[in-house]
């Protein structure tokens, strides 16, 4: 396979994790990214590059390529500006898509991309006499959270086939109540608790790989990405009104700023609380700023003698949302990989949709929806 855009390589360790995928190229512009990808499968395979500086005679044939161009000219976070040349750079992809000739592809992007311009002509290039004429295209969302990821990430997923239409994977979990036969969504706690509650320290170890001729910080360990912030007083007197589920709205007067006492609706999650009992919302890459999200850690007690935990996620917290494994390694400054943890696609999901995969690649699925496979959270040990 080939992953394209592929940032630290959240949709690679999914592919991977599902067993039977090997990638041959990986490509992306970012170099901490790419050292951050390199670092975990290797810098053989890995171009750190911009993908329109690649050659078609250097595209290798494959069976599949993934991959999500950037995001952020769809997102209803930005602006939404149809000229934005991230926008354009799904063109790339499906350059590659033509000189590497996959029996399948999948692009993984934010919600909003299903209402987009681009996706529009994306769609029309898979009809008679388009670059894809070939594919047969499914698409739609796909919630994080029901296919094992602690996090309620609802993301477009267009899954495109010359192999015979493949639909959607089915989903492997459900929210509790909902589907008896089905594992009950994974929660915050499921990946916080036992973690230590009080952060050592706010900075990485000083520490220096090399990586296409360049040093750059790392390599770390999950457990170097849990440091913490120096939050000011005034900040802290907020983190301790706000409940689980809670938010900007559970203030008082004197600790609202001028912003949030004029704005009386929208941003609810903003200064928000996780709760124990359900995964988390969707964690961007800035998870560590509590006033841009539902960031704070789940643990709260309302009364005096009562044991809250007020502070931010850690970087190393932010990771098992997404549902990194914990010997996953990371390179950049703390900055570089939170930036890395929130662009990624969780590896979980992208093991279901691998796991989904398998057989039609291998010739053995009837082009049916095949059943839901349990993910590694909830399959037993060994």
């Amino acid at each position: 396979m080939i992953d394209l855009f592929a940032g630290c390589g959240g949709m690679t360790s999914g592919f991977m994790a599902a067993k039977g995928f090997k990638p041959v190229m990986s490509v992306e512009f970012d170099l901490r990214a790419a050292a951050t990808y390199a670092a975990n499968f290797g810098e053989s395979h890995t171009r750190y590059a911009d993908i329109a500086t690649i050659p078609d005679e250097e595209i290798p044939e494959v069976d599949l390529i993934i991959g999500g161009p950037p995001c952020q000219g769809f997102s209803n976070l930005g602006s939404r500006n149809v000229l934005d040349p991230r926008n354009k750079l799904w063109k790339e992809y499906i350059r590659f898509v033509r000189h590497a000739k996959p029996k399948v592809f999948v692009i993984e992007n934010v919600d909003r991309f299903f209402s987009s311009s681009e996706f529009a002509l994306l769609q029309a290039e898979a009809t008679p006499g388009g670059l894809l004429e070939s594919y047969e295209l499914s698409s739609g969302f796909l919630l994080a959270a029901d296919f094992g990821v602690p996090q309620r990430r609802k993301r477009t997923i267009v899954i495109a086939s010359r192999i015979g239409k493949i639909p959607l994977p089915v989903p492997t979990h459900a929210r509790t109540g909902t589907l008896d036969d089905l594992p009950e969504w994974h929660t915050t706690r499921d990946v916080l608790s036992g973690l230590p509650e009080t952060p050592v320290t706010t900075e990485l170890p000083a520490s220096l790989e090399e990586f296409f001729g360049v040093d750059v910080p790392g390599i770390f360990k999950s457990s170097d990405l849990h440091i913490g912030r120096n939050p000011t007083a005034m900040s802290l007197e907020r983190y301790r009104h706000i409940p689980p589920g809670g938010g900007r709205f559970n203030l008082p007067d004197h600790l609202l700023s001028r912003c949030w006492r004029e704005k009386k609706t929208g941003t609810t999650d903003v200064m928000g609380r996780m709760r124990w009992d359900m995964p988390s919302l969707t964690v961007r890459t800035e998870f560590f700023k509590p006033e841009k999200g539902q960031y704070l850690h789940p643990q709260w007690e309302r009364d005096d003698n009562g044991h809250s935990v007020d502070r931010p996620i850690t970087h190393w917290e932010a990771a098992r949302l997404q549902s990194f494994p914990d010997d996953f390694q990371w390179c950049g400054t703390k900055l570089q990989i939170a930036k890395q943890i929130g662009n990624a696609v969780p590896p979980m999901l992208a093991e279901a949709i691998a796991r989904h995969l398998k057989p039609y690649l291998r010739g053995t699925a009837r082009h049916t929806t095949p059943k839901a496979v349990p993910c590694r959270l909830c399959r037993p040990a060994g």
